[in-house]
């Protein structure tokens, strides 16, 4: 309905737009979706005040619009991992969005009297509020190694994103998944002399949570993850390397956090040594629901797995850890990416929302992250994101569905609801209804 003439209006007046037909959806998501899409721009004022607070970790994506080497300000070194927007012209209630820098971003973070402001085209905006930086971040591993690089918070400090092999084997144009710029921004990273390990060991997840359990009370889950393996790494399979670090983790600290896995959609009895090793959720990353564009986009999930068995792994994941705690992510956005997704926002909205249905009518819990053209990724090289109506109608079609099959909210994501949520790469728990005091949600 809006798509087509997006790009003939002003960034402000195509959100007042969807804002004003959508009035169900919060206008604070409205503005974090686009944030999310186009990415922020900085000054060199406001990078200035944001380098003294929590620092972008790159914790395993670049999750920017441009690579390093375009940052003219040294805005990977000095620009927050999150901004908390509250109040200013459209009476924010406090929104998290992840920092995805784009220099040409109509979006600018500046300086302002008594603080730092979000405008767009001269507008203010929203106050942008900073997270201190927790005391671990300082702190160092007997090898040297930087807690920061080791074990990184998001979520506003409630996520510990333990990514413990930031490479992935799915390589090459032949295999990599489109969207996703993980051995790139490895190199990156790299070459930008950031440390940044590439195989973390138990020992160092270890050590480095015992600093975090001793100095913190902030976080209250951790994700273990990385990319995939298809032969072995360290002589090991993927289900052999990935499940020592629970095991690990769980042993010394049982209970201490809600511990999550993200890896692929695997067997029913190797899902099950995660369960048994103390993992409480699991991620078998989905991506796209589409048939078509799962061979296209995830040709290598496609060629090794299939996307029918991988629906099928995750159906009886659901029956080892309960449906409520499986929960695979979808890429929002890469539906419309060109050359071959779809072209008008109804119909990708008609097949996530498919997806979305069928999982949410077996009790599993899909979720997204809002894609990210990122340009070492082979979509993000030369388009933007989806238009910003496709969006605000996913999040509409995603609470909607929820609300049919009366599903509680996502577990480990903290509390629901507008003012509430922390999750800052999409605004889906932003409009989940907000749980009663005495029922927040861990």
């Amino acid at each position: 309905m809006f798509a087509e003439l997006e790009a003939q209006r002003s960034a402000l007046a195509n959100v007042e737009l969807l804002a004003e037909h959508y009035p169900d959806i919060p206008l604070e998501t409205i503005f974090k979706e686009d944030l999310l899409r186009r990415g922020m721009a900085w000054s060199r004022e406001a990078l200035q005040i944001s380098a003294r607070y929590k620092p972008k970790a790159y914790f395993i994506f670049s999750f920017d619009l441009v690579p390093i080497s375009q940052m003219d300000q040294a805005e990977n070194i000095k620009a927050p991992e999150e901004v908390r927007l509250v109040g200013g012209a459209y009476h924010f209630k406090p929104v998290i969005v992840s920092v995805r820098l784009n220099p040409a971003s109509p979006y600018r973070v500046e300086a302002s009297e008594g603080g730092l402001v979000l405008r767009l085209e001269h507008t203010d905006i929203a106050r942008v509020e900073l997270q201190k930086a927790p005391a671990y971040y300082q702190r160092e591993l007997a090898n040297g190694k930087p807690i920061i690089d080791i074990a990184p918070t998001i979520e506003w400090g409630y996520l510990l994103y333990l990514t413990v092999f930031r490479l992935c084997q799915y390589f090459g144009a032949q295999e990599e998944c489109q969207f996703c710029d993980i051995n790139e921004n490895y190199r990156q990273q790299k070459k930008s002399g950031r440390p940044y390990t590439a195989v973390k060991s138990v020992e160092e997840i270890l050590e480095a949570l015992e600093i975090i359990a001793s100095t913190d009370s902030d976080s209250k889950a951790y994700t273990v993850t990385g990319g995939s393996i298809t032969s072995t790494l360290e002589g090991e399979s993927e289900i052999d390397f990935y499940v020592r670090y629970p095991e690990a983790i769980e042993k010394k600290f049982p209970g201490r956090w809600i511990s999550k896995m993200v890896v692929q959609a695997l067997p029913k009895e190797q899902v099950q040594r995660f369960r048994d090793a103390g993992v409480s959720i699991y991620h078998p990353n989905y991506e796209v629901w589409d048939n078509r564009l799962f061979e296209i986009i995830c040709a290598g999930k496609a060629r090794y797995i299939g996307r029918d068995e991988w629906i099928r792994r995750i159906l009886d994941a659901a029956g080892v850890f309960g449906p409520q705690n499986v929960i695979p992510n979808f890429v929002a956005g890469i539906e419309m990416s060109r050359p071959a997704g779809f072209s008008t926002v109804d119909e990708a909205i008609a097949s996530t929302g498919e997806g979305l249905d069928f999982f949410m009518s077996h009790g599993v819990s899909p979720r997204f992250t809002t894609w990210c053209p990122e340009p070492l990724s082979v979509l993000g090289r030369s388009q933007s994101g989806a238009p910003l109506e496709y969006h605000v109608r996913l999040l509409r079609v995603y609470r909607d569905t929820r609300a049919k099959y009366g599903l509680e909210p996502p577990a480990g994501y903290g509390a629901p609801g507008l003012g509430n949520a922390v999750f800052s790469v999409s605004s889906f728990m932003d409009v989940l209804p907000a749980l009663q005091s005495a029922e927040k949600n861990a």
